[in-house]
């Protein structure tokens, strides 16, 4: 082929976020080649270039003909499923690719698979990125987050085709390289986790505005549109509020209201929370969510429950009669306040969870960098993002973002709020795990002392684990049995 009628990049997966990010790079200026092992979905592009002005997108049947028709060196993007789809297309692909050339994987890939990925590609002189991508579909069409991570090299390569293709913030495109191995895919994860904390939170608002205060989902779309402008402004928020004002097409009523209350998922939370066990990084807002998606499978047995404690003597549903009346514009503003504190710690819990497995891997990321790629294009892209950027920038090695000074500020302005509703849940009989979870990890980690001096006291008597001591140095073991007999007094009867 003459260069001038080769592609600038190419893209292999054609589903809904292949073709979006694929018209994406074309209408941006970028001439791509495109390849589907089901070659319908290759016409299907092709038709909707044709059918969105034209775009420059060229379509290939053969594996050999599609990286045949990209410039060298070639840079070629997979999205396909996870796991073994991704080895099957590399290994397609790769046959006819030469020294120098890159894959950049853009699905939700385990960071160890894209690190085994990059030391086999490197053994046949091919470059190596695992790319996350956020902001579903439309983000994909119209400018995503970009987190791509791998050979540098292979960055530069496309960096100024994804500087365009980004979603772009008032401080630059929501793309940065962010660091060797599969960083790129393990950012990608915790932005999930995150993510699983942020809508679970805003399911338990939602909850507690409608059970509690009796809210309409009318006037829950005027709330969340209204949180929308403030400290709240987010994309989550934003959808909330247009979910609440959909009709359901087949019948009376809003849709909302008919969609079965069991949440799916893909597996990044799970990785999430197990990635944070593995380096003892407290995230139970996040965990609270992923337990939160298990028990609302158990649907059938939640249906069952619920018969056979009514007739145990629970009253209904939930006990939402607290004896008082409700106040619902305090409620409404509680609330408010409740879920901006409780997605703070989420973001902390995130954050975290990044930094020690940057310090276990070498990464060197740099969260404030982060920060700044979600503000926009992806699923938890939202205001405070800016300001999250801007206190790691403050203090590079912040231990926790609820110790920034306005952030610290802005948790303890909204403290009592947020107690209210959470007691006010508890009282109820509502279950708000993420708010609670959110809440005890505040109050824990503010301080100083805990009852850990306990456990650890257990821990020595039946296990002779030792402790340590407040005033002196060392680790110490007593024999408490023994020494509990000796200072036994006697049996104390309290009166």
């Amino acid at each position: 082929m003459e260069a001038a009628a080769l592609s600038r990049i190419g893209l292999a997966g054609l589903a809904v976020m292949g073709q979006n990010l694929a018209l994406n790079i074309a209408e941006k200026g970028f001439p791509i080649s495109v390849y589907n092992r089901t070659a319908s979905k290759v016409d299907e592009t092709v038709g909707r270039a044709a059918s969105e002005g034209g775009l420059p997108i060229s379509g290939h049947h053969s594996p050999a003909d599609f990286v045949l028709s990209i410039q060298r060196p070639r840079s070629i993007i997979i999205l396909v499923k996870a796991g073994a789809p991704v080895d099957e297309t590399i290994n397609t692909l790769s046959q006819f690719m030469e020294p120098g050339d890159a894959i950049i994987d853009g699905g939700n890939e385990w960071y160890e698979n894209t690190e085994r990925r990059i030391r086999d590609a490197a053994a046949c002189g091919l470059l190596y990125l695992g790319m996350g991508v956020s902001g579903g579909e439309d983000g994909a069409r119209h400018g995503p987050s970009l987190m791509p991570g791998g050979s540098f090299q292979a960055y530069k390569n496309i960096e100024k085709i994804v500087t365009r293709v980004a979603a772009q913030v008032d401080d630059g495109p929501c793309v940065t390289y962010v660091g060797e191995g599969g960083s790129g895919n393990f950012v990608k994860m915790v932005h999930n986790g995150i993510e699983y904390g942020d809508m679970q939170l805003i399911s338990e608002a939602y909850d507690v505005l409608k059970t509690i205060g009796g809210l309409s989902n009318s006037e829950l779309a005027e709330i969340f549109a209204d949180w929308n402008l403030g400290e709240l402004e987010s994309f989550l928020i934003e959808i909330t509020a247009d979910i609440f004002n959909v009709k359901d097409e087949h019948c009376e009523g809003d849709l909302v209201d008919k969609i079965l209350d069991k949440t799916g998922m893909k597996g990044t939370g799970k990785w999430t929370v197990q990635q944070a066990a593995d380096l003892s990084i407290a995230a139970p807002t996040i965990a609270a969510s992923l337990d939160c998606r298990y028990l609302s499978g158990l649907k059938e047995e939640r249906v069952s429950a619920a018969r056979i404690l009514e007739e145990a003597g629970i009253k209904g549903d939930v006990n939402v009669n607290t004896g008082r009346s409700i106040d619902k514009k305090r409620l409404i503003d509680d609330v408010r306040q409740a879920l901006y504190a409780s997605k703070i710690c989420s973001y902390a819990q995130g954050m975290n969870l990044l930094r020690a497995k940057s310090a276990e891997k070498a990464w060197n990321l740099n969260l404030g960098e982060l920060a700044r790629i979600w503000k926009g294009g992806c699923i938890i892209r939202a205001r405070f993002l800016d300001r999250i950027k801007k206190a790691y920038e403050r203090n590079r090695v912040l231990a926790n973002l609820i110790v920034d000074p306005e952030f610290a500020r802005e948790m303890v302005q909204r403290q009592a709020a947020w107690r209210r509703v959470v007691g006010l849940a508890i009282e109820a009989g509502i279950s708000t795990p993420g708010m609670c979870a959110s809440l005890a990890y505040f109050d824990t980690y503010r301080r100083a002392r805990l009852p850990a001096n306990l456990v650890q006291a257990q821990r020595d008597l039946f296990g002779a684990h030792t402790y340590e001591r407040i005033d002196r140095p060392g680790s110490f073991h007593t024999e408490w049995k023994k020494l509990a007999r000796q200072n036994k007094p006697g049996i104390a009867v309290l009166k």
